[in-house]
């Protein structure tokens, strides 16, 4: 049985900002459970007889603030099954507290009693419009990546140095070091103090406390939204749409298949040269392919990129149960096999044959890898490496026999790629590489003479300097 739970606000002042009948009722309580004594109107209404047990304690003795919450709570609980019992929020019962959401979920008997939550005061302190848009987040629980910077936002708990400092981190990951942020402490209250200060000095030059709260302005920086991913939708709506630029108007899927490959392409030369700013680029209009074909998308009606990235989410989560479920794995072979398994049962009523799957339009390399591993996952090939060289050599002689036949030297590179496969290397990367390497050691002996007039041993010469040269 429980003689349930009267949840009051103290809002975010003083004593004479309290709603009257809040008082009335703290007055005529013997005794005011408080998740915190921190608070600017406790002081005033113990000097008028109020008699509070606070839950501070539980603080200092905590790892988490999770667990400092469901430690309250539990304690809630527990003292409501004796008699009524009454519990005092700072600000307001719904606005950041959640002590109060946790009674809820668990069904408690729970009744309100007002209160002012301190978002009055800040938008007061600040002089905002909060219609605009706005986000009220948590300090202790920051997730830099769901912030909308072109809103509004109030970052609540920023209560000392250190998470300060953690906070300021975050941001400058999405906003400019030099933008200005401001710390508003005890928001509507005599004590009312608010520090505008560069980002980057968020930690060193301003005073914090438990009554502190962040206040990030929107971000109106060009540059800087330019790395926002909704600026990057908006400018592929604005080039499709009907004020846009011709070509990409007129583009299809069909015929933006030819750039995508070319920028794949460039995307692994990037990688091979391990050239950092050159990776940056060619993902970039790696990026760009992807937005144009979901931006055609949804043109036509069909789909758009929120739907990509739902589809790949969910893929994602869905394939590695040993990081979202309870699957155990013990290494990278175990993850490869799931997903294998996961991928079957997800397309195996729409597949007829095990090959399915393998890509047609894939270079020929590729594609032989990807059949040979489609087979070897049904038992379909050799025992070890050994049977692997045997056919090799025995591809080999029969092309020797007949070198003028095509189909003889594709078995020579199919057995190749099979051979590959057991030491785990990639044929078609192997073979890129390897091309690489000849553009350059060949360039090296265009650099250094006419190849008009170089004889075949002073090219092999300088094909040998380029190798001792590591090129």
């Amino acid at each position: 049985m429980s003689y349930g739970i009267t949840v009051v606000g103290l809002g975010s002042g003083e004593l004479d900002q309290l709603p009257l009948g809040v008082y009335r009722h703290l007055k005529q309580q013997p005794l005011v459970w408080l998740r915190t004594k921190e608070h600017p109107v406790v002081s005033e209404l113990e000097a008028e007889g109020v008699t509070f047990e606070s839950f501070d304690a539980i603080y200092e003795a905590s790892d988490t603030f999770e667990d400092v919450y469901r430690q309250i709570v539990e304690t809630l609980l527990e003292k409501s099954e004796e008699l009524a019992i009454t519990y005092a929020v700072p600000g307001h019962p719904f606005v950041a507290e959640r002590t109060v959401e946790l009674l809820v979920e668990q069904g408690a008997d729970v009744t309100f009693l007002g209160g002012q939550s301190f978002l009055d005061a800040m938008f007061q302190a600040l002089r905002i419009d909060p219609i605009n848009g706005f986000q009220l987040l948590d300090a202790t629980a920051l997730d830099v990546e769901r912030i909308q910077v072109t809103q509004h936002v109030l970052i609540g708990q920023v209560y000392d140095g250190f998470v300060a400092g953690d906070v300021k981190v975050q941001l400058m990951e999405r906003y400019p070091d030099e933008h200005i942020v401001k710390l508003v402490t005890a928001a509507g209250t005599k004590r009312e103090r608010v520090s505008e200060i560069p980002l980057y000095e968020m930690d060193r030059v301003a005073e914090v406390d438990n009554l502190t709260t962040l206040y990030v302005p929107p971000l109106m920086d060009e540059t800087h939204l330019a790395r926002e991913f909704s600026t990057l939708k908006h400018i592929i709506a604005t080039l499709r749409g009907p004020d846009g630029c011709p070509w990409d108007r007129k583009q299809t899927h069909e015929s933006l298949r030819k750039y995508l490959l070319e920028e794949a392409y460039e995307l692994i030369e990037a990688i091979d040269a391990e050239d950092d700013d050159a990776i940056v680029e060619e993902l970039g209009d790696v990026l760009l392919q992807v937005m144009l074909h979901a931006q055609i998308g949804a043109d036509e009606g069909y789909f758009d990129i929120r739907d990509v990235i739902g589809a790949v989410s969910e893929k994602m989560v869905r394939r590695h149960p040993h990081v979202f479920g309870d699957v155990t794995v013990n290494d990278a072979d175990d993850v490869v096999t799931n997903w294998n398994a996961i991928k079957q049962v997800e397309k195996g009523e729409k597949r007829k044959s095990q090959l399915d799957g393998v890509l047609m339009t894939q270079p020929g390399l590729m594609r032989a890898e990807q059949l040979q591993k489609k087979a070897a996952q049904v038992g379909f090939e050799w025992d070890d490496v050994q049977g692997a060289f045997e056919k090799l050599e025995e591809e080999l002689r029969e092309w020797r026999s007949q070198p003028e036949d095509e189909r003889e030297l594709g078995d020579v590179l199919f057995s190749i790629v099979n051979v590959a496969r057991y030491f785990k290397l990639n044929a078609e990367q192997a073979l890129e590489r390897t091309n690489q390497k000849f553009k350059r050691r060949f360039e090296y002996i265009e650099a250094n003479g006419s190849l008009d007039e170089m004889t075949l041993d002073e090219m092999d010469r300088l094909w040998d300097e380029a190798k001792e040269k590591g090129l």
